[in-house]
């Protein structure tokens, strides 16, 4: 096969001394933490849309990238060329995932049989250069936002027909992730929301958008597919209001339309910001209802209110993203999914390396940290003795179902008062982080 990126060769870990840019410091997917591989741990996805079809384009101009495998042209031929290319970097960059979007891998044509056509000849390239490399699918999606049709979104439009060409898109999409063996599917709303309730029937768009997800939930058992379903929150942009507006709204809409036990959630770190959440809290809100799935792996500018995708190079977020993952068992069928694109400024193919590494290398450091603390003990023991008063006595009973406002007047009246409350000791608890970090 020909090479683009010949003047570099496979990353390798060379340790923390290492001075070679293109070398990881951290990562060593060979070893183990709390009883499994680095690599097994943090099953690491290269996004096919930002690092193969992103221009770097902006607001205020036209895209910087240079990307000299690409002929600029939208035909079939380029595609299957930036598939091949797609993964020779994933190769060399040692990644054992990676994601897309229908519309990323192959061009839309005149119609949506020539489309599907389309689909399936670079399809053919991407499961030959699966087989070749080992390197397997995360998950698929379908674009469901970026064409006109979708001006009023897709399975939430006010217009039934747009609600079947999405039904038939995603149809296709789920068909080529199975026949990849994807991992997964996550369902992204892109536009499924409002920009004014003057011209919106919420409660219809919102049974519609159940109706699309439990025809999709009949399709998987149809065709067999095993793979996981995730549902992807994002608060804004470009709707006003988008309807899986944090981890809390789509795990509420689940519960609503008995869809509870066919979706858990991916989470992302940019969209966490956007709607007013840590990315640790939207992780326990996802955690503690048993439906943390997988993570877009990214970072967010806080001065800029808009999803701007950047590289994960805070040991903080990283320490903290991986403690929870650990306490909550880890991934199974996700990863974390690099979607993340690099700066406009940062122009030249061998920036998508750097980028890359950097942000294996974060959380190879974040899943060292948050081993170390587990280990350490502190931390769990500080959190299991601030709640002690509800492992015996009244405590018990109230968490067990077994009392009652008659026998919370009767505990009260006779112990007279609340007994002193202790401290939070957060200063304590930052300066505990601090020690390991």
């Amino acid at each position: 096969m020909k090479t683009v990126f010949k003047n570099i060769s496979k990353i390798k870990y060379e340790g923390p001394k290492s001075r070679n840019p293109l070398a990881f410091k951290h990562y060593n997917p060979a070893e183990v933490v709390e009883g499994k591989t680095m690599s097994e741990h943090l099953r690491f996805s290269v996004v096919y849309w930002h690092t193969f079809r992103n221009a770097l384009s902006d607001p205020f101009g036209v895209g910087t990238a240079v990307r000299p495998w690409d002929d600029g042209s939208n035909s079939v031929a380029n595609a299957e060329n930036r598939a091949r290319v797609a993964f020779e970097f994933i190769e060399k960059l040692g990644a054992p995932f990676y994601a897309f979007h229908d519309r990323d891998i192959a061009p839309e044509g005149q119609t949506l049989s020539e489309t599907n056509k389309n689909l399936d000849a670079v399809v053919k390239v991407l499961k030959t250069e699966q087989q070749r490399t080992g390197i397997k699918l995360l998950w698929g999606t379908a674009n469901l936002f970026s064409n006109p049709r979708f001006v009023h979104g897709a399975s939430t439009s006010c217009n039934a027909d747009v609600f079947a060409f999405a039904g038939a898109q995603v149809k296709k999409a789920l068909e080529v992730t199975h026949e990849l063996g994807g991992a997964g599917y996550v369902f992204w709303g892109g536009r499924e929301g409002y920009s004014t309730l003057w011209n919106t029937n919420m409660k219809r768009e919102l049974e519609h958008l159940a109706k699309f997800l439990h025809m999709a939930v009949d399709y998987k058992k149809k065709i067999g597919f095993k793979g996981q379903f995730y549902i992807e929150p994002k608060p804004k942009e470009p709707t006003k209001h988008q309807y899986d507006s944090d981890a809390a709204a789509c795990l509420n809409f689940l519960r609503e339309y008995d869809l509870m036990g066919h979706l858990k959630l991916n989470i992302e770190t940019n969209h966490a910001t956007l709607a007013g959440h840590s990315m640790q809290h939207e992780l326990e809100v996802a955690g503690s209802a048993g439906a943390l799935g997988s993570v877009d792996a990214n970072t967010g500018d806080e001065l800029i209110g808009w999803d701007t995708d950047q590289f994960p190079t805070s040991i903080y977020l990283t320490t903290q993203i991986m403690l929870t993952v650990l306490k909550y068992g880890g991934f199974t069928t996700g990863g974390l999914n690099f979607d993340a694109k690099v700066r406009r400024e940062s122009f030249e193919p061998v920036d998508l390396f750097h980028a890359h590494v950097g942000g294996m290398d974060a959380f190879a450091r974040g899943l060292k940290i948050a081993a170390a603390i587990r280990k350490d003990g502190r931390l769990a023991e500080f959190v299991k003795q601030r709640y002690a008063s509800w492992d015996s006595g009244i405590g018990a009973k109230i968490e067990s179902g077994k009392s009652n406002f008659t026998e919370l007047e009767a505990h009260m009246l006779k112990q007279g008062e609340v007994t002193t409350n202790v401290s939070g000791r957060q200063e304590f608890l930052e300066n505990l982080i601090n020690e390991f970090i």
